[in-house]
């Protein structure tokens, strides 16, 4: 059950927020009250979410490869709100090829947006919750980073390392006050898929409009335990 108390006010930062997960998260936890950071590559698709929104919200151009940029994310946030209490990493890219036919520079980028840039929010982010000694941070990861699937080469690799890194932040937040949970989604019916060749039936799909609510119920849990890993499945399987 999500408690909305435990969400409004609240000062939430969102990477990837004009797509998807990103998206369907921003204007549900902007239904329930919270503030709002949102990032994207470009700021027009940005203030385009942003206009979408009833609570008060900072909108940055975001490029979560480069460092300067997160720290100017992180920065503009704290200038605007004072603080930010949770961090949810939708930020990705991904392109279904087998290690094979994968080209180079999509397995770079693979691994710089979906390994480096969740290794650059947590450090920055995460540096400012354990000052605060209070936080959470979500990582939206892949059921990819935990399963081998064919055709996901240079992505689950992405996925594996950006899992691997996650379960060490958790130990190295251990009594901080800091959370961090994993989130491994199967197949979400968004635009990652446009661009794809061959697409498994998109209405079987999870609605990133459920995993929005996932993610807020995640965000409300209590204090006094933490909730390291969650994977959430479509009805018929990973598709």
């Amino acid at each position: 059950m999500i408690d909305k108390k435990r969400i409004k006010g609240k000062n939430i930062a969102i990477t990837g927020a004009t797509k998807g997960i990103g998206r369907a998260a921003a204007l549900l936890l902007s239904e329930l009250g919270a503030n709002l950071l949102i990032g994207s590559r470009t700021l027009q698709h940005s203030v385009n979410t942003s206009a979408e929104l009833n609570t008060k919200k900072v909108e940055a151009n975001l490029d979560v490869t480069d460092e300067a940029s997160i720290k100017n994310f992180l920065i503009s946030g704290l200038d605007e709100l004072g603080s930010i209490d949770a961090l949810i990493n939708c930020a990705g890219y991904g392109n279904f090829e087998s290690a094979f036919e994968l080209s180079t520079e999509d397995f770079d980028r693979m691994i710089s947006v979906n390994l480096r840039g969740t290794f650059l929010t947590c450090k920055h982010f995460g540096n400012h919750m354990i000052e605060s000694k209070s936080g959470k941070i979500l990582n939206i990861i892949s059921i990819a980073g935990s399963n081998a699937l064919a055709g996901c080469a240079g992505y689950s690799a992405s996925k594996f390392g950006a899992l691997g890194l996650s379960r060490v932040l958790q130990m190295e937040m251990r009594g901080t006050g800091v959370q961090l949970t994993s989130v491994l989604p199967g197949a979400v019916n968004t635009e990652f898929w446009d661009h794809m060749n061959q697409v498994p039936d998109r209405s079987k799909m999870i609605p990133p409009e459920t995993i929005a609510e996932h993610l807020v119920y995640l965000l409300c849990q209590p204090d006094g335990a933490t909730v390291d890993e969650v994977t959430i499945m479509p009805p018929m399987g990973v598709l």
